[in-house]
């Protein structure tokens, strides 16, 4: 069942223009993911925090295996953060929000 989200939902056909301006974080993950669905709420709550300083976002992989095969995505759910296209920074498993604020801080 999907859930509500006010993270932005890419897919294989939207995935490199929504990473290519700005600073943008995406969740790569799955709906069997139980991970996935833990983190998402604090993706959330960043979201909502950093409306001007981060674009935050998600692609399911099984929905759209293109992408997750070409960024070599092996572990759901994965962070990735770009800057105007750029991978700057990866991150593989849940983590708690004060952990992710840390990783994040040096990139906005």
């Amino acid at each position: 069942m999907k859930t509500a989200t006010t993270l932005e939902e890419l897919t294989d056909d939207t995935f490199t223009g929504a990473v290519s301006g700005g600073t943008v974080l995406v969740e790569f993950g799955a709906d069997w993911c139980g991970p996935c669905r833990m983190i998402e709420p604090v993706l959330e709550q960043i979201a909502a925090e950093m409306p001007d300083a981060l674009t935050v976002a998600k692609l399911d992989i099984d929905a759209n295996p293109r992408t997750a095969r070409d960024l070599n995505i092996m572990s759901a759910p994965t962070l990735q953060l770009y800057k105007d296209g750029v991978l700057v920074a990866q991150m593989v498993g849940a983590r708690p929000k004060g952990h992710l604020l840390a990783w994040l801080e040096p990139h906005l």
